[in-house]
């Protein structure tokens, strides 16, 4: 006795799409609830949900009709679905490269007059100096603030 292996859900929305392409055809439910189970071995308490999940996605497109809804699928809406998913993906890179290309530019205008020399080290140094004296300066200042006539009046 072998164990039957169900279906995953990418393979069971593979064969639903197989049924709207072959058949290029509109369907109700009730006909995609008969059909899918016997043709593509789809569990029919799982149907209405894959259904749901290609309309969903764009995959499938349904419309009511008075009180029924409609369901297709045609190959060339697949094709034209991937064409465009290509075409804004080749945007996306291309304005990925032109972005990447300004930056380079940024970068190499930016290093112009950054050379390393002997002048801008001990610049560097200095400012670095400089800088640690005004925090060591605003440290002693902040600790004599309480004598300060001015935060005494506000008080």
């Amino acid at each position: 006795m072998s164990k039957k292996k169900g279906l995953s859900l990418e393979e069971k929305r593979t064969r639903m799409m197989e049924i709207f392409f072959e058949s290029k055809d509109v369907f109700q439910l009730k006909d995609i609830e008969k059909i899918a189970p016997k043709s593509k071995g789809i569990a029919p308490m799982t149907v209405k949900e894959v259904l749901q999940s290609l309309v969903d996605d764009n995959m499938v497109d349904c419309e009511r009709v008075g009180t029924s809804n409609y369901y297709w699928a045609f190959p060339s809406k697949a094709l034209h679905a991937r064409k465009h998913k290509l075409e804004e993906l080749q945007k996306q890179v291309s304005d990925a490269k032109q972005r990447k290309l300004s930056l380079e530019k940024a970068v190499e205008k930016a290093k112009v007059g950054r050379e390393d020399t002997k002048e801008r080290s001990s610049l560097l140094k200095e400012l670095q100096s400089l800088r640690d004296k005004r925090t060591q300066l605003q440290a002693e200042l902040e600790k004599y603030r309480e004598c300060d006539p001015d935060v005494i009046e506000e008080m």
